[in-house]
């Protein structure tokens, strides 16, 4: 199988050449031969290496910077994503994009289900939910998968910023009125990895059409703060900084969060069988690699 995978230089990206060499040949273009931000640039790529498998990890993941700058995001965010899953019609290929928690607006009490209204508060998950609706109306032969609180061993992301400023500072206050998964960049990719073994792979199921969106997280859920201490005492960091608890009022940033981004993965359970562990079992297999 031919595989041409966006944004290898991200974190999921990175991880995916691994859990998606084993299903076929994956090509994984540079900027320079597969430019986001150039339709036509986009198109080329695809039709050069006509694949039969589009995974598109790539995004402007940059919240607040997103506040300044909403062309550049919508253009990788929204209209990307658009021109991906048309060439993948016209190649009857699988095309599967990565969205975010962030396409809700985190008032709802309880983990937020696929079907639930969208209500993006940020250019962030505005250009992202457009991102998803130009997928659907362009290739029914779709995986959307929303993730949240992405983390890992490379790239900038809340674990390496809390390792950093952990070891430089005495005291730190985090946001403690945030509740979300945090989800290793590893752990996604392998789950994509299984998922597409089940449609595409040599023993895939006969008949089975999962096409459609599906939450991928793991279990369990904590605040930042929550999130930060696990990072404290798991990576064993010492003297350990005195982390103070504070309301998201008192951090402003240039883009607002939903204060809850849990999601329910009950339908990748259902449909796949597949289940992310929990989040500080997660953490504690990252630290530990």
């Amino acid at each position: 199988m031919r595989i041409l995978l966006t944004g290898v230089t991200g974190q999921v990206g990175w991880e995916l050449q691994r859990s998606l060499a084993c299903l076929g040949e994956v090509r994984a273009p540079g900027r320079q031969a597969l430019d986001l931000t150039q339709p036509d640039s986009i198109r080329r790529a695809v039709r050069d290496w006509r694949p039969e498998l589009i995974v598109n990890p790539a995004a402007h993941t940059a919240v607040d910077r997103a506040e300044a700058e909403p062309d550049l995001a919508a253009a990788i965010n929204a209209v990307a994503p658009g021109i991906l899953a048309e060439e993948a019609a016209k190649l009857g290929a699988l095309l599967v994009h990565y969205s975010t928690d962030y396409v809700f607006d985190g008032g709802k009490a309880t983990p937020y289900v696929e079907d639930d209204a969208a209500n993006p508060q940020n250019v962030y998950g505005r250009t992202k939910l457009a991102g998803e609706e130009a997928v659907r109306a362009n290739n029914p032969k779709h995986l959307i998968l929303r993730t949240s609180w992405v983390y890992g061993r490379r790239g900038g992301n809340f674990l390496r910023t809390m390792q950093r400023l952990m070891r430089e500072r005495p005291e730190l206050r985090i946001v403690a009125d945030q509740i979300g998964s945090p989800t290793w960049s590893r752990l996604i990719a392998e789950a994509t990895g299984q998922m597409l073994a089940q449609c595409l792979g040599p023993n895939r199921r006969p008949g089975f059409v999962p096409w459609g969106t599906y939450h991928l997280t793991c279990a369990g859920a904590t605040s930042w703060h929550g999130f930060a201490q696990a990072i404290a005492e798991l990576d064993r960091i010492e003297p350990a900084p005195r982390l103070i608890p504070i309301p998201s009022a008192d951090y402003p940033t240039p883009a607002k969060r939903p204060l809850n981004s849990r999601l329910s993965n009950a339908r990748l359970a259902a449909t796949f069988g597949l289940a992310l562990p929990d989040w500080r079992r997660a953490l504690e297999l990252c630290l530990g690699e």
